[in-house]
């Protein structure tokens, strides 16, 4: 099976209670063709997402399971409360959260589910060795992000895949560029624009990723 290069329609670029413009212009909105293609591409039966916000990353998954007829399920772990670096929203009013169920439930019916909680307390929701697709986009600092990497590390599948947002930005105290420069001797891929997406194989590399692997400069040139 070869890598293809697909040209999605995302169904939440149109969805009336998500913000167009952080959704199509925001800082992962880069990353989201990608993101469509590595899940048509591998095919994992279960994605988990760490950190959500309006679900730019969660509903390109989604998109992509719907669009490819696959049987998965994508969850969005998220407390839609806050943090240093996106604000204490939640402590306004749950609009965030309605607006990523109301669009979850309507366009992604028995694919997407926001889960509402903390990383931690979610832990106990998916079996160790259970998830073939984890991405990690949650507090961004140093110890957050180390934490958050090796609470859910047992939970990743043999050859599963971890996505890491946010690789090359080095503002104030943001720390996830210290951890990838730790990691990346693993096997991976990694795209510099769109603040960086770090895509690790820590548990080995499937047979069918290596070829992947060395067209690293070619993806990165199709997606930046």
């Amino acid at each position: 099976m070869d890598w293809t290069f697909h040209n999605p329609k995302f169904i939440a670029d149109a969805a009336p209670e998500l913000p167009a413009s952080f959704i199509a212009g925001g800082a992962w909105s880069g990353h989201r063709k990608f993101a469509y293609d590595l899940v048509r591409f591998a095919r994992p039966s279960l994605i988990v997402e760490l950190g959500t916000l309006y679900g730019t990353s969660y509903f390109s998954f989604c998109q992509a399971i719907k669009d490819a007829q696959l049987k998965s399920a994508c969850y969005a772990v998220d407390t839609w409360m806050g943090d240093a670096h996106t604000g204490a929203y939640g402590s306004l009013d749950d609009s965030m959260y309605a607006a990523v169920n109301a669009v979850s439930a309507r366009e992604f019916p028995g694919i997407g589910t926001p889960l509402r909680g903390t990383f931690d307390q979610a832990l106990a929701a998916f079996p160790d060795g259970s998830i073939q697709l984890l991405h990690i986009d949650g507090y961004h600092v140093y110890e957050a992000v180390l934490h958050d990497y090796t609470t859910w590390l047992p939970k990743l599948a043999e050859g599963g895949i971890i996505l890491f947002h946010d690789t090359v930005v080095r503002l104030a105290d943001f720390g996830v560029y210290r951890l990838w420069s730790e990691l990346s001797a693993m096997p991976h891929l990694h795209f510099e624009h769109s603040n960086g997406l770090g895509v690790l194989f820590p548990k080995g590399c499937p047979a069918s990723f290596q070829p992947i692997i060395g067209r690293q400069q070619e993806l990165a040139d199709h997606y930046g």
